[in-house]
């Protein structure tokens, strides 16, 4: 080994690595800004389902690249109105729609928050 080197050991296979604070706290962001968004869409499905339609208007009435931008940034919540504007069964609107926003607050959830 020459002089002056270090020596950094590799993290063991399936080792999670310690989040920095910043870290942790971008996550929890993430997490409520999603949480929000499903919490409105639910309260759109309850009692405001012409609320619902307007943001999808107003979605489909930007500049295409601006559209490009807001399906990436909030796929789950995109694709959960485009569901619910289509034309299928309520029931599968809503299983569909409950899935997705369960599955998303699922891998958004801060877990590493949790565990410490």
């Amino acid at each position: 080994m020459a002089v002056g080197s270090q020596t950094t050991e590799a993290p063991a296979p399936g080792a999670r690595r310690e989040t920095t604070p910043m870290e942790q706290l971008f996550n929890v962001a993430i997490f409520l800004v999603f949480l929000l968004l499903w919490a409105a869409f639910a309260y759109g499905v309850a009692a405001n389902q012409g609320g619902l339609d307007n943001v999808w208007a107003s979605i489909r009435g930007l500049p295409l690249i601006v559209q490009a931008i807001v399906w990436l940034l909030f796929l789950p919540v995109t694709v959960g109105l485009w569901i619910w504007e289509s034309a299928w069964p309520l029931v599968v609107r809503l299983v569909l729609v409950a899935g997705i926003a369960g599955w998303n607050l699922w891998m958004f959830f801060p877990k590493d928050t949790v565990a410490h």
